[in-house]
C-alpha cells in the first residue's frame, strides 16, 4: 500500500509542481529539525529523507537558508518505539515471534522566505512504523518515510 501511495504521490507530484508552488520559490532550505528524543540517530535519517525528497519531488533546488525561496523547519518531539502489536506462537510454544509499533511526533513549518508567511504548518504530527522483534530501524525507516510523504501531500495542498 505504501508503495502505491508513494508512486501515486509521486506521479501526482510531477504535474503540480509546475503550477502549484508561488512563482518566486525556485529553492528549498531544508534544516535538520531539533531533536527532542534521546534517539540520536532520528534528526540524521529524517533530514536525509527530507532533503532528497522535497526537492525532488517539488522540482526545487537546494539553498543555504539564507538564500532559500522556502525554508523546511521542525521539531522531533516524541520517540516511542517500544509498543506492542502483535504476538503469535505456535502450538507448543516453542517459537514466539512479536510485531512492534513505533510512534513519532513532530511538528513542522514551512515558510515562504520572500513574504514571510507560512506555506504550511502541521504541530502534533503522529507517524506510525511496524516491525519485527529486532528490527526497529525497519520500523524507523517506515514512520518517517510516512511523515515525509504527509509534509510534501500536505504542503502541496495548501499551495
Amino acid at each position: 500500500m505504501l508503495a502505491a501511495a508513494s508512486l501515486l504521490l509521486t506521479g501526482c507530484l510531477y504535474h503540480f509542481a509546475g503550477g502549484g508552488l508561488p512563482p518566486h520559490i525556485k529553492t528549498v532550505a531544508v534544516l535538520p529539525f531539533d531533536n527532542e528524543t534521546p534517539q540520536p540517530t532520528l534528526q540524521r535519517e529524517l533530514y536525509d529523507l527530507m532533503r532528497r525528497d522535497v526537492e525532488n519531488r517539488l522540482g526545487l533546488r537546494e539553498a543555504s537558508e539564507g538564500k532559500a525561496g522556502a525554508v523546511v523547519r521542525g521539531k522531533i518531539l516524541r520517540y516511542d518505539p517500544d509498543i506492542p502489536a502483535a504476538y503469535s506462537a505456535d502450538r507448543n510454544a516453542q517459537a514466539t515471534t512479536t510485531e512492534r509499533k513505533l510512534q513519532i511526533t513532530i511538528d513542522v513549518d514551512i515558510v515562504d522566505q520572500t513574504t514571510g508567511r507560512t506555506l504550511w504548518t502541521r504541530h502534533g504530527m503522529l507517524e506510525e512504523g511496524t516491525y519485527a522483534e529486532r528490527s526497529e530501524a525497519d520500523g524507523r525507516h517506515q514512520a518517517l518515510t510516512k511523515a515525509v510523504n504527509d509534509i510534501i501531500a500536505g504542503a502541496q495542498s495548501q499551495w
